[in-house]
């Protein structure tokens, strides 16, 4: 259709050079004229390179958070396979430096093409991007970003607006008089919870240009000491009966829920994160007002597809691509699906 050699037209859709400006003028016309379309599929199986892309995540059980993450992961695996892509795991343990060092440090062991990265401690990921830019292997965030590197990109929320909305949303049941409660953790201040203390960051900036004059308490609770918890949750709500609206910014909402089922406290609102099935039984149940999902899943499926398009596909790639801030109740969690 051209008027030229096939030879020349594979240049100049593999943008090899040694082609007169003549001739690619007359090339690029047809494939405009035609909408012609690269079939990937035909080009995967042709190829005789494999890439490998790590995944670093932290340790899951089933129905947990970064079990949905893995299940995202491994459904952009199965897409890719037919074009020579293999993906692998990498777990550390959640918010524990030395499980996190140790997985950094073996990847460095590791042959790979690019990788995924749920980063949690700021010192140590820069270390290990950086070693990742000398090696010039391609690498992406999820669930946080770590801005001051050179990510290919981040996808993931955007954790002060999704606390900047949950404290507007949660704030409509509020009424005069009423205290406002943080439901913390006891791992607070951990360098490992920065998503954690971003959502609060934006929470208390809605509080504080809203309700400047808001009475608001502080509950710690323990990761994994219920009936410490239980302990603390019985002396606070002794002490304070106006505090009926709470907050929780991790995924473990479904700790002071349960409380309140088990003794029949009500508290007039409560919000938190993440569609653990424990946390979705609350919400039903009533004892949750407001989830806000984070779409973990699609967050692994995009990471390792946009590394993909990158590394194999040479695609452009956004930088950052923001899940969006779902908030669930209990009449439309029925119909929520991560996946379209």
């Amino acid at each position: 259709m051209a008027g030229v050699s096939a030879g020349t037209v594979d240049r100049v859709l593999h943008n090899r050079g040694d082609v007169s400006v003549a001739s690619r003028e007359k090339v690029q016309k047809v494939l405009d004229e035609i909408d012609y379309h690269p079939n990937m599929f035909a080009i995967g199986l042709a190829a005789k390179k494999r890439y490998r892309v790590l995944c670093i995540i932290p340790y899951y059980v089933e129905h947990d958070y970064w079990h949905s993450v893995a299940e995202g992961i491994n459904r952009a695996a199965q897409e890719l396979c037919p074009f020579n892509v293999s993906v692998d795991f990498l777990c550390y343990h959640h918010a524990d430096r030395l499980s996190y060092e140790k997985a950094c440090a073996k990847l460095r062991k590791e042959i790979v093409d690019a990788v995924l990265i749920a980063p949690n401690f700021r010192e140590e990921t820069i270390s290990l991007t950086s070693y990742l830019e000398g090696k010039k292997i391609p690498y992406a965030f999820v669930d946080f970003n770590i801005e001051d590197t050179h990510a290919l990109c981040y996808i993931g929320q955007d954790s002060q607006t999704s606390g900047y909305m949950a404290a507007k949303i949660l704030m409509r049941k509020y009424k005069e008089g009423q205290e406002l409660i943080l439901f913390l953790n006891n791992k607070k201040n951990s360098p490992a919870e920065i998503q954690m203390q971003r959502r609060m960051d934006g929470f208390m900036n809605f509080i504080a240009q809203e309700h400047e004059n808001l009475v608001v308490h502080d509950v710690v609770l323990n990761k994994e000491d219920d009936e410490a918890n239980r302990r603390t949750l019985e002396d606070f709500f002794a002490a304070h009966p106006k505090a009926v609206l709470g907050a929780v910014f991790n995924s473990r909402v479904y700790q002071v829920a349960g409380y309140l089922q088990e003794t029949g406290h009500h508290l007039e609102g409560l919000v938190g994160y993440d569609l653990l099935p424990k946390n979705v039984e609350y919400l039903k149940s009533g004892e949750v007002n407001y989830l806000i999902g984070q779409r973990p899943g699609l967050q692994g499926y995009c990471g390792v597809k946009a590394l993909c398009d990158h590394v194999v596909f040479k695609r452009p790639v956004t930088g950052v691509k923001y899940m969006p801030i779902d908030i669930l109740m209990k009449e439309n969690i029925n119909f929520y699906f991560e996946f379209e």
